[in-house]
């Protein structure tokens, strides 16, 4: 009987679920998908192949058991299929709402391979978490023992707060630092409302709250407390900090005022959403209203930064990328729900500067087009000469990418290695750095990625603590 509800994937075609209208959608910051009913779930579920090699659960960097919880969800199982993917996935309802799927586990489903259209992977798995919430299936965290040692985890993001889970169901104590004045890190401040909602975030943050996980916060390591003073307190510590530092541009006029960095953009944003007072908002610096934005790069930050901006009111919003948008590294979903917004894509086209003299007029754009391969295999962008022009700007807005912070220098310990890239060296499974018992994650080990794989890494690294703390319990015994 299992089976007939399986395998529908011929004559059951590929439904995400309702999208908002962009008229109405653009002037909130509510997300734009709306909730699956409980048989629309299971239908689309239903379409799952049920493959002997899951091609799906090999791409999802936490290797979630995806085709045996859509079989529950089919069945109407709602509970044990939760379950089943909460034990592999410390925040499932957040991965099915940012994770790229369409390079993750629906790029690689079997049915869109063939033609028939991707299983909703995310969408069932937003669904389920959700229901599992509401219906109290979440439940708190209670360790079977209390253990004596205790982890300090400097950065309150997913991978910090993947690993606080780990270490505190295993009875560990747990104390997390962090710069901000709430947990999260970029769950919090750096990915807006229409794609995460932040009540999502912070009934997780309470759960380990209730849990016992002690959380200091506007703490910043290094000058508030020194990586020492933390260290002298704990067993052992993860360093989960992520990569804030913006890349810049060194193009004339690059410092007039109206040239703004993406994160700070979208953290003045998300303050407001937490009712918070910020002056630069409301002042104008760091508000798009009645404005003309041009947004420079093409990953995800990028998308974000101008989809908030039409929801600020501006007046046009423009996006520059360098090269055309098969190449763009950010989401194609989210390409084109920018689009159905209002956001005009300028593709090929690089900044050269910036026009303007209190502050910024326009962009000056030379226009690219697309030469032989890099080493990465992407094609690399070439200048045409003489196709330079200015586009008008009240506000520019970087989105470029991040860079790690000098962590050495600014925590005063020469002894933790870095790569040439200025990201902490560790190892690929254990997690562990050059400094005993001092483990590290996410961003600041990756460079700039994805949650998921900072998840995935924190979870990894949790288990690695337990083995060290475990080992020490031994030899101390002796």
């Amino acid at each position: 009987m299992a089976k007939e509800r399986m395998l529908r994937f011929v004559n059951v075609a590929r439904e995400m679920p309702e999208k908002r209208p962009p008229n109405l959608r653009a002037q909130d910051y509510h997300e734009i998908y709306r909730e699956y009913a409980a048989e629309k779930a299971a239908e689309q579920a239903s379409r799952c192949s049920q493959c002997g090699v899951p091609y799906c659960q090999s791409h999802c960097p936490l290797h979630n058991n995806i085709p045996d919880w859509l079989r529950l969800t089919a069945e109407g199982r709602l509970q044990e299929a939760y379950e089943l993917s909460q034990a592999t996935n410390t925040f499932p309802e957040i991965c099915g709402r940012i994770c790229p799927q369409d390079r993750l586990c629906e790029g690689n489903c079997v049915i869109e391979l063939s033609g028939h259209g991707t299983v909703t992977i995310g969408s069932i798995e937003k669904y389920l978490t959700d229901t599992a919430w509401e219906n109290g299936w979440v439940k708190p965290i209670k360790p079977m023992h209390e253990r004596s040692e205790s982890v300090g985890i400097i950065g309150a993001g997913p991978g910090g707060l993947a690993a606080a889970d780990v270490l505190r169901r295993a009875g560990v104590q747990v104390t997390v630092y962090d710069r901000y004045d709430r947990a999260g890190g970029l769950l919090t401040y750096g990915i807006p409302g229409f794609k995460l909602e932040k009540p999502v975030v912070m009934q997780r943050i309470e759960q380990l709250e209730t849990a016992g996980v002690q959380f200091v916060l506007n703490c910043t390591v290094g000058e508030d407390l020194s990586f020492d003073a933390i260290r002298g307190q704990h067993e052992a510590i993860l360093i989960a900090t992520g990569v804030y530092m913006a890349r810049d541009l060194v193009v004339p006029g690059v410092g007039a005022k109206g040239i703004v960095p993406a994160l700070e953009f979208l953290t003045a944003s998300n303050r407001k959403s937490f009712g918070d007072e910020v002056p630069e908002y409301d002042d104008g610096t760091l508000n798009a209203a009645g404005k003309r934005v041009v947004v420079i790069g093409g990953g995800d930050t990028a998308m974000d930064c101008v989809r908030t901006a039409i929801r600020e009111g501006a007046t046009s919003v423009k996006c520059l990328y360098r090269r055309d948008r098969a190449n763009m590294p950010g989401s194609v979903r989210e390409t084109q729900n920018a689009e159905e917004e209002g956001v005009e894509f300028v593709w090929l086209s690089s900044p050269k500067g910036f026009v303007g003299t209190d502050a910024v007029e326009g962009v000056m754009v030379q226009k690219m087009r697309l030469g032989a391969p890099d080493a990465s295999g992407r094609q690399t962008p070439e200048v045409i000469e003489g196709a330079d022009y200015v586009e008008p700007a009240d506000l520019a807005i970087m989105a470029l990418g991040f860079e790690p912070e000098a962590l050495p220098a600014l925590w005063d310990k020469p002894e933790l290695t870095v790569t040439r890239w200025g990201t902490i060296r560790a190892d690929f499974q254990t997690h562990a750095t050059s400094l005993p018992g001092v483990y590290a994650v996410g961003d600041i080990v990756r460079g700039a990625s994805l949650v998921v794989w900072a998840i995935r890494d924190g979870r990894e690294a949790a288990e690695a603590m337990l083995e060290y703390m475990a080992q020490g319990a031994t030899v101390a015994a002796e």
